[in-house]
């Protein structure tokens, strides 16, 4: 296993995915996520029937054979952001992100961030690389947490989008590119389709 250590907030449905591209790749990961697989969560994130009622993070971290570390908790602290290279959120609240964002920017991060986002057909990736007086629009919305899916989402696999994945998979990229190129890589994307 190569000596990448990445922190990822959130095991739903980007986290849940992300998680599964990384720990193929090697990633030394630590997931943190507090809720618990619903039935709703089957058809978008990377959960079976058989994961319902168990905590997220420690369902991904069995089944990757415990190359992913579970902390099924809340990240409410800087303290915990500390001693991983690069931390990402995929968290779908906006009180999580302020912390992480708090963290600064550029060269001047103490922490290395990415935040991704997903809902209907919209997904977004945004780097600590971005302009800080980017800040405030990015911050911006409602408090509470949000699903992946887009809001008129009936509930059936009809209507699933799946954003959520495509996100995951360019922030694998991403994160690809940061570790091995150095840094070279874009402040932030946002897909529609």
């Amino acid at each position: 296993m190569i000596n990448r250590r990445v922190m990822i907030i959130g095991a739903g449905g980007i986290g849940s995915f992300l998680t599964q591209f990384l720990q193929k790749l090697g990633y030394k990961i630590t997931l943190w996520d507090d809720d618990g697989v619903e039935r709703k969560n089957v058809g978008y994130q990377n959960f079976n029937v058989s994961d319902i009622g168990e905590n997220k993070a420690t369902r991904l971290a069995l089944r990757y054979n415990n190359r992913v570390k579970d902390e099924p908790f809340k990240v409410l602290t800087e303290k915990q952001l500390q001693g991983y290279h690069l931390v990402i959120c995929c968290a779908d609240n906006l009180a999580v992100r302020r912390l992480l964002y708090r963290q600064g920017f550029g060269s001047e991060a103490k922490i290395k961030w990415l935040d991704l986002r997903a809902q209907g057909r919209n997904a977004a990736l945004i780097s600590y690389k971005i302009d800080p007086n980017l800040m405030d629009a990015f911050l911006a919305g409602e408090e509470g947490s949000f699903s992946c899916q887009a809001t008129d989402w009936d509930g059936s696999p009809r209507g699933i989008d799946c954003m959520n994945i495509a996100i995951a998979g360019v922030a694998t990229q991403w994160i690809q590119k940061w570790f091995n190129d150095n840094d070279d890589v874009i402040d932030k994307m946002v897909l529609n389709i």
